[in-house]
């Protein structure tokens, strides 16, 4: 039978619908609501579970066309570059450096458990690679990437399907553990963020009886013009960085772009108003994250974790564990201990075990309840969008090379 192809207008709406599942399911359930499990997660798990459930029923596999997410995942890094400013990254320095050094060192131990896990289920060597960083810092890219080469070097025929399959529930676990993590040290450290500091994604929940700044459609024109700048000088750059032989993702370009753009425009054209820092940049920037988080989430075919098997699934539950563990004991006392540090931590699960988008949805969620946390949303999508898949590279070839 024929796999359900959604169409791409179809399926960006049915991400807004997964949106607005999940902000239900977040207010009705006490557990989601009070371990700030972002609302894209929710609604994109539920609907998950249902084309899940389709499958089983049909055999068809429900496919979204995803080509409208992808846009989404641009134009959000480009707010965050555009909400950069200078002296931030000047104060953000040793910390990104701190959080580099701490992410190599959890990528090698990452690949560690993996390899004893090849161990201890006598798997080919290079596979335990697909059981750690590439395909839980990597992500399913990586794991796509190095599944064939590592299937030709062991004949592992499954090799592309454990390392895609991995990475699929390590999402999905990024996605739950991160706002439990923050929820735990900020209630047992009595931490709590500035309230009065500019919005960076989203805006804080309402109070009650609190009246909220205006946010009109010049301000959110003004916003969106700006982005889409930064992401057209983005896509340039891109291409001249390709003909030096260095592959990025597109959104990092534009995240730089909209860096430089923030730090110089409003300086050389002082006429005019510019968005950074504003409530209509963070309401933008919230929409994508939002749309691109459901549609990931909601795409998901959880069927593929079929191909994993008990045994593998017991190492992803080590690798779960050895992550709780390594940002509670490690990561949050090395950062300070500070309320930053936990919004960071959450931030750390979103990417060690997912995606930089998961990571910052973790982030923007605890923010949303206890604060704003500028510098966390400005230091991690650097350490984890730019950094680490250099340096996963490496990783990942030492390993191999094992």
């Amino acid at each position: 039978m024929q796999d359900l192809f959604v169409p791409a207008f179809l399926s960006v709406t049915i991400g807004f619908v997964v949106f607005f599942v999940g902000a239900f399911l977040t207010r009705s359930v006490a557990f989601l609501r009070n371990y700030n499990i972002p609302e894209p997660v929710s609604g994109g798990l539920a609907v998950a579970l249902l084309t899940w459930a389709f499958f089983a029923l049909t055999g068809r596999q429900i496919v979204f066309d995803l080509q409208v997410r992808d846009y989404m995942l641009v134009l959000f890094f480009a707010t965050i570059g555009l909400n950069a400013r200078l002296s931030s990254l000047i104060k953000g320095g040793p910390l990104l450096g701190i959080l580099l050094g701490l992410t190599i060192g959890f990528m090698i131990l990452q690949n560690t458990v993996g390899y004893l896990g090849t161990l201890l289920f006598d798997l080919p060597r290079p596979m335990s690679v697909l059981l750690g960083s590439a395909a839980l810092i990597g992500g399913h890219g990586t794991a796509i990437a190095w599944g064939p080469q590592i299937a030709s070097m062991t004949e592992f025929a499954g090799a592309t399907e454990v390392g895609i399959a991995t990475a699929t529930l390590g999402l999905v676990m990024a996605a739950l553990i991160g706002g439990p993590i923050a929820k735990t040290l900020i209630d047992r450290y009595g931490l709590e963020g500035p309230h009065d500091a500019p919005p960076i994604v989203g805006l804080e929940y309402e109070v009650e009886g609190e009246p909220a700044d205006v946010v009109n459609h010049i301000s959110l024109m003004r916003s969106m013009l700006a982005a889409h700048v930064a992401i057209f000088f983005g896509y340039i750059a891109n291409v001249y960085i390709a003909e030096f032989g260095l592959q990025l993702p597109l959104f990092v370009p534009c995240l730089l772009v909209g860096i430089v753009m923030s730090n110089t425009v409003p300086h050389v054209l002082r006429g005019i108003t510019w968005p950074s820092g504003s409530r209509a940049l963070a309401v933008l920037s919230d929409y994508a994250l939002s749309v691109f988080l459901a549609m990931s989430l909601m795409s998901m075919q959880l069927w593929s974790l079929n191909e994993l098997g008990g045994p593998l699934i017991g190492v992803l539950a080590l690798q779960v564990v050895m992550t709780v563990a390594f940002i509670m004991l490690i990561v949050f006392p090395v950062i300070g201990r500070t309320y930053t540090a936990a919004v960071l931590s959450a931030g750390f699960a979103g990417f060690a075990l997912g995606a930089t988008p998961t990571a910052i949805a973790n982030m923007t969620s605890v923010t949303k309840r206890y604060g704003a946390a500028p510098l966390a949303f400005i230091v991690l999508p650097l350490v984890s969008a730019f950094f680490v898949d250099l340096a996963n590279a490496f990783v990942i070839r030492f390993f191999v090379g094992l």
